[in-house]
């Protein structure tokens, strides 16, 4: 008999990290430009470098790593492309905090190119963190082509987009107005910017009507802007003001006049109708403004204090000065009334600070071309969201689409390749410093300070991270890629940019399909967060339980686009079945010799071998054709099911006779059978728990390589055999039944009976030649046919199942004598609680003090001790007539 060298218990820290490491330097990971095979890409969203690897994460990279794994093993040419993204206000914020606390400095003190090195030394020490945490938990990416979005490639990629953008007239500067974050100290795109319901109030302030005691009531939200008021605007339509369009208000406070305006913007219901217009901090308020050529005042400094515009407000943070302003109008006689309001509110996507609108120079990126054939795209199928669902939010974003502001100011990115003539300040954009001004014939030039949005580099990750613009073998063979998987909450960020992008500088969609999954919440349901202390840090899961039950768990636990709870409950159990698969191939591997184990197909087949191997077919058709469709979920439960109800509690337990019996050939045929079946279910499993069944299969004779890169199990023609597994199906319903009765009746399982059988002739024959099954797991001693019911005991429990009647002799399934002394004893306890009850009830001073509730419950109790001891009596004596 061959040593067993697997472990005699499930212990995964004694071989994730040794199996991770062998996979590495067998370079199992690589994919190389290969015309013999198909190629399968997916490249990994980059996570942050800053960033800490989450539930999130490891929810995301499970699905790609079981995708890229089926696909390798199916014979194609995987691709995984990891990368980290430089996450420019993240990062930023970052190294400020560090530069504060070590040596309390600003950046401005610093200069720029210090700065940078501070950056760049962070992201060194601290970058290759998440991917060290990603090795953990089993990510077969191709670590040789890892990508950074600051890298050169990354960048000359960048610099190469923008300045083909500008030269198509797609880029372009303006004076806008935008989202500002007065904490991060930069712009933000619409989809930076989160919106958070906040209570509030409608402050209801009088606007005068110069030289009249008439007034106009305005309602704003934000009093502390009336100081850059330039006029009130109300609707051309509207009857109440339609005499006061044209003349001019005392602007509150600031007496200061401005006119009054009729806009059809205005709604007749809104508010009181008429509307303050504060161009330079509202947007809708910025197109009024566009509209009548009003003034644009700035009243605000970055940080969100009032400017030197505010009189005595200046210096104030924007809510101290509503405060005060509110306060002082009040005063004045000016506030009519404050009326509770709750609305959404603009936040920063990272310190959800209250974004505020800010006129400023900026650069711009013209939306409308480049989302015409990215709509068009979705719609004629050429790359899908799955669930289709999706798409309407996909269309949602890019139906409605405004100019993406690209520039950020801050230092830490992709500087903005733009440089202004320091003589004409005229701007050049180039990939290098020009020369000599083409305007003014100047050389000196200062290049732009501001760098790109961080998304700007991510749109162009799938073809920049395969050697873009450069036409690599590379970027010709893995592109377009096959699959994105993320997130619904980043559809807009960057999803959509990621296919404008890559169909306007590759002509083609970047991916085929965009799977898209949910969050995962805590078990109450709420999003996982630090603010909410409720975060479970899936490398202590991995650290308690393993790798391998992490990840099985949000595969079984997750569907397409839908969030789901974690339980830490559901782990556990994801690891109970890692260590039912461990103590199952210990078994198989127990017994087995130097023998070829290889199931040619000639060998004598029983009953169960057939089922068991025609049950295998049929699960290698469904697990590969839910895998094919994106449902990783029902993939996953599947190969669940097949291993423990069908494998472990009944293949088996029905081989156990073979392998411990004299004949040869039949313990043989069942070693071969349960191998087969055992290495096509690790084959199975391996993409949900790769390092349990590739530490397994190192174990398993005759495997030829590791199971990273062994074949895809396929359906063999010959296994499919249906009328066995309805054969199968009949025995085991029969015992099942026979467990159910046995079980209800209180018999111990060590305890043998006869099994009468009466049905047709087939049935009858197919359970009297399975007689072992029956006695290996129905406890049977021997199976008898009966002709009819002359041939069975009047005291036989009969047990119905699909296509015959079962008997159980009840003499076998109890001994009488021992049942009886037995029931006796429970006779007497039982007479023992009716006389103690009877005596209390029987007790007038417990009557007289007792609550009713209190006398209540002791007379059920006497109802229910009764009752208990007529039926153990009515047992006894039938028991004792038997005798």
């Amino acid at each position: 008999m061959a040593e067993l060298k697997m472990g005699t218990t499930y212990e995964p820290k004694s071989f994730e990290e040794k199996t991770y490491k062998k996979w590495e330097e067998s370079k199992a990971f690589e994919a190389n430009v290969n015309k013999e095979k198909e190629p399968f890409t997916i490249v990994l969203p980059p996570p942050n470098i800053t960033g800490q690897l989450h539930m999130g994460h490891a929810l995301d990279h499970t699905l790609q790593d079981v995708l890229i794994r089926f696909k390798r093993m199916q014979g194609f040419e995987a691709l995984w492309l990891p990368g980290t993204d430089h996450a420019s206000i993240a990062t930023e914020v970052k190294v400020l905090e560090h530069l504060r606390n070590t040596q309390g400095v600003t950046k401005e003190e610093l200069g720029r190119e210090k700065f940078l090195e501070h950056a760049w030394a962070w992201r060194d020490e601290y970058g290759s963190r998440i991917v060290n945490q990603m090795k953990k938990l089993g990510n077969s990416c191709d670590w040789s082509k890892e990508r950074f979005t600051l890298d050169e490639g990354c960048n000359d990629a960048v610099t190469e987009v923008f300045i083909r953008l500008f030269e198509k007239g797609y880029i372009y500067k303006g004076y806008r107005l935008n989202n500002w974050c007065p904490d991060c100290k930069t712009t933000l795109s619409d989809a930076e910017v989160e919106h958070e319901e906040k209570s509030s109030n409608f402050w209801h302030i009088k606007y005068f009507i110069k030289d009249s005691d008439e007034f106009l009531e305005i309602a704003t939200t934000r009093p502390e802007t009336l100081i850059g008021d330039t006029a009130v605007a109300v609707n051309p339509d509207d009857e109440r003001y339609k005499h006061l369009i044209g003349r001019t208000c005392i602007l509150p406070l600031f007496n200061r006049e401005i006119p009054i305006i009729a806009d059809y913007h205005v709604d007749l219901e809104m508010g009181t109708g008429a509307l303050k217009v504060t161009p330079a901090h509202d947007p809708n308020d910025f197109e009024i403004g566009a509209r009548h050529n009003l003034e644009q005042i700035i009243v605000m400094n970055e940080d969100a204090t009032m400017n030197h515009l505010a009189g005595k407000y200046e210096g104030m943070d924007r809510y101290a000065c509503r405060k005060a302003l509110v306060k002082d109008l009040e005063e004045a006689g000016l506030l009519v009334h404050i009326k509770p309001h709750d609305h959404n509110v603009g936040t920063c996507y990272r310190c959800h600070t209250v974004i505020e609108p800010m006129l400023s120079d900026q650069w711009f990126v013209k939306m409308d071309e480049l989302a015409k054939p990215a709509n068009e795209a979705v719609k004629n199928g050429d790359t899908k969201f799955v669930p289709e669902r999706f798409d309407k939010i996909y269309f949602s974003w890019m139906d409605n689409v405004r100019d993406w502001c690209i520039s950020r100011q801050l230092w830490w990115g992709h500087r903005i390749p733009a440089y202004y003539c320091n003589a004409c300040r005229t701007v050049h954009v180039s990939r290098e410093m020009p020369e000599v001004c083409t305007k003014c014939g100047h050389t000196e030039f200062t290049q732009d300070p501001d760098v790109l949005d961080t998304w700007f580099s991510s749109a162009l990750w799938p073809f920049s991270t395969l050697g873009w613009p450069e036409k690599t073998p590379e970027l010709e063979y893995f592109y377009p890629t096959n699959v994105l998987v993320t997130g619904y909450d980043i559809i807009f960020f960057w999803v959509a940019r990621m296919i404008f992008s890559g169909l306007e500088q590759m002509g083609e969609i970047p991916f085929k399909d965009t799977l898209i999954h949910g969050l995962v919440r805590a078990s109450d349901g709420r999003k996982m967060s630090k603010s909410f202390g409720n975060g479970i840090d899936p490398l202590e899961v991995i650290d308690q339980y393993g790798a391998d039950a992490l990840r099985f768990m949000l595969c079984t636990g997750n569907s397409p686009g839908n969030d789901f709870r974690f339980y830490m409950e559901k782990v556990e159990a994801a690891r109970n079945f890692a260590n039912k698969l461990w103590n199952a191939s210990r078994f198989v591997l127990m017994g087995l010799e130097d023998h070829d184990y290889t199931l040619k197909g000639d060998e004598n087949l029983e009953l169960s071998d057939a089922w068991i191997l025609s049950r295998l077919n049929a699960v290698i058709d469904e697990v590969t054709h839910n895998l094919e469709k994106y449902e990783l979920g029902i993939a996953a439960n599947r190969v669940y099911e097949f291993v423990w109800d069908e494998y472990c509690d009944w293949y088996i337990e029905l081989t156990k006779k073979r392998l411990w019996s004299d004949q040869k050939e039949e313990k043989v045929t069942a070693q071969k059978v349960l191998l087969k079946v055992l290495k096509d279910i690790l084959k199975l499993l391996h993409p949900f728990m790769p390092f349990i069944t590739e530490e397994i299969w190192s174990h398993l004779p005759n495997t030829g390589s590791d199971l990273i890169v062994a074949s895809w199990p396929e359906k063999v023609a010959g296994y499919a055999q249906v009328e066995k597994e309805k054969e199968m199906q009949m025995i085991m319903e029969a015992i099942k039944n026979l467990r159910n009765v046995r079980a209800e009746m209180d018999v111990k399982p060590s305890r043998k009976a006869r099994i009468i059988v009466m049905a047709g002739d087939e049935v009858k024959s197919l359970f009297i030649q399975n007689e072992s099954y029956f006695q290996a797991l129905a406890s049977a001693s021997e199976l008898n046919a009966a002709g009819d019911k002359s041939e069975i005991p009047e005291d036989a429990v009969a047990v119905v199942t699909n296509g015959a009647e079962l008997f159980l002799p009840l003499a076998d399934l109890i001994d009488f004598e021992k049942e009886i002394e037995r029931l006796t004893k429970e006779q007497k306890r039982l007479e023992s609680e009716v006389d103690r009850v009877v005596k209390k009830l029987s007790n007038e001073g417990f009557v007289k003090k007792a609550p009713d509730k209190l006398i209540n419950e002791e007379k059920e109790k006497q109802r229910q001790y009764q009752e208990m001891l007529d039926n153990v009596n009515e047992r006894i004596a039938a028991m004792q007539a038997k005798l």
